[in-house]
């Protein structure tokens, strides 16, 4: 069978949707985008002050309050795998809404019931369903992003993406917070990032009308259990996926884990404060906004694996150690100081964001299962970050949890050289195909010779 897709190139659109599509930026989901900004804000705002605030409202120590962090990067870490499983048999504007009604429920649930009346156990539950919900919302709107972006310029599309996600978690959330907290408390606070949040989910869900994302990715005859299972046989038939989730879990997993504690030690012990010690996120975090779309459109060019190897992991190895050890030796006077050093590290942690690209495009015959397991690594940094925490903060103290973050940095270099990508998606590269085009191709029965 010949494939009927008509050139990308050749496909009609007004100019503004020419100017996206230059810039990397799918323009059929140019309102998933902005909505997405705003969902992360909303989720966001709470990441500068969330442990000690449980711990102050309930928890009682920042050890608990860590305890309940860990519950929800569980959850995260499941939702996570599930929102690029459930894209294939949903679709991911499916998965998208869920997400949404179980962060508004249960974050409703966690302030209303659990903060208010300081009940540990329904902190654990409530805080914990919670997070079933954003990466469900965001994760599934990445997979959107895989499925309809070409391949030639997928870096700089997920590179879009990123830029919202941090952006809003904890870029802008946290400029939010240091705004609010002080007129409305952090209770106050909390409230108003559930407007904020509903109001992007909202702008995307009804703004988006590009049609892949309204149906299910896998094909008619997939059963969902097998489905799931492919979303996790996948590691072991095509280990390079697999090794991929690995660099994805360490990607993010010092940044969750440096939330739990570097809060206290950075507004208590080295004494910025709490204002500064927000605004330090914001500065680390904008830095990381623009060098999400930097290192995406850059990778396009010098190779998505080439990438993440200097700009991310060797990268990240040098900027997380220089992050915490710096201003411990410089004190609160040479605050400019921390500012340039969380400048770069938010800057190398950008180096990153390629591997949303290359995961799916080492599996294009099944691309819903590779972005299953991308989500997962994604959702289990949000636990194993916390959990090193938990686990070394006590005996080997905060420089040693540092220590071992930048390790785990060398590790994911050395793991990014086996990321090779296959020829099946360098030629989808170079005739300006996405992946949902190329395993249509791939999958495609070979014609019959016509008979006389």
């Amino acid at each position: 069978m010949v494939s009927t897709t008509t050139p990308r190139s050749d496909r009609p659109g007004g100019s503004l949707a020419r100017l996206l599509d230059r810039w990397g930026l799918p323009a059929p989901l140019l309102l998933g985008y902005v909505g997405l900004l705003l969902f992360m804000i909303g989720d966001g705002v709470e990441s500068g002050f969330i442990a000690p605030f449980i711990a102050d409202n309930g928890a009682g120590t920042e050890v608990r309050a860590s305890y309940v962090i860990t519950v929800y990067g569980v959850a995260v870490m499941l939702a996570s795998w599930l929102s690029g499983a459930l894209s294939e048999l949903w679709g991911p504007r499916r998965v998208m809404l869920v997400g949404l009604v179980i962060w508004l429920v249960f974050d409703a649930l966690f302030l209303a019931v659990a903060v208010a009346g300081e009940n540990y156990t329904l902190m654990l539950v409530f805080y914990g369903i919670r997070g079933f919900g954003y990466p469900m919302f965001a994760f599934g709107f990445l997979v959107w992003i895989t499925a309809v972006a070409p391949v030639a310029r997928l870096g700089a599309a997920v590179g879009w993406f990123y830029f919202a996600f941090t952006g809003g978690l904890p870029t802008l959330g946290s400029l939010v917070a240091s705004f609010t907290n002080p007129v409305l408390g952090q209770y106050g606070t909390l409230w108003l990032s559930v407007g904020i949040l509903a109001l992007g989910g909202l702008v995307c869900l009804l703004g988006v009308r590009e049609r892949t994302g309204f149906q299910p990715l896998a094909p008619p005859d997939v059963k969902p259990v097998q489905s799931l299972m492919s979303s996790l046989s996948i590691a072991w038939k095509k280990p390079r996926v697999g090794v991929g989730m690995l660099v994805r879990v360490i990607n993010t997993a010092p940044e969750f884990g440096m939330l739990v504690f570097f809060p206290t030690i950075f507004s208590h012990q080295i004494g910025f404060g709490e204002s500064r010690w927000l605004l330090l996120v914001s500065v680390i975090y904008g830095t990381n906004i623009f060098f999400n779309l930097i290192f995406g459109v850059l990778s396009d060019r010098i190779g998505w694996q080439t990438t993440i190897f200097w700009f991310g992991a060797v990268g990240c190895a040098i900027s997380v150690l220089l992050l915490y050890f710096v201003p411990v030796h410089l004190g609160a006077d040479y605050y400019w100081v921390a500012l340039l050093v969380g400048a770069l590290y938010g800057a190398t942690l950008a180096g990153f964001v390629p591997i949303s690209a290359l995961l799916p495009s080492l599996a294009p015959d099944n691309k819903g299962g590779a972005m299953a397991l991308l989500n997962l690594g994604a959702g289990a940094a949000t636990f194993v970050g916390p959990a090193i925490v938990s686990l070394f903060l006590g005996p080997a103290g905060a420089a040693g949890v540092v220590i071992i973050f930048a390790a785990l940095y060398v590790a994911a270099a050395v793991m990014t050289r086996f990321l090779v990508l296959p020829e099946v998606a360098k030629r989808a590269a170079e005739h300006d195909e996405s992946l949902t085009e190329v395993a249509d191709t791939t999958a495609a029965p070979p014609e019959r010779p016509a008979t006389t």
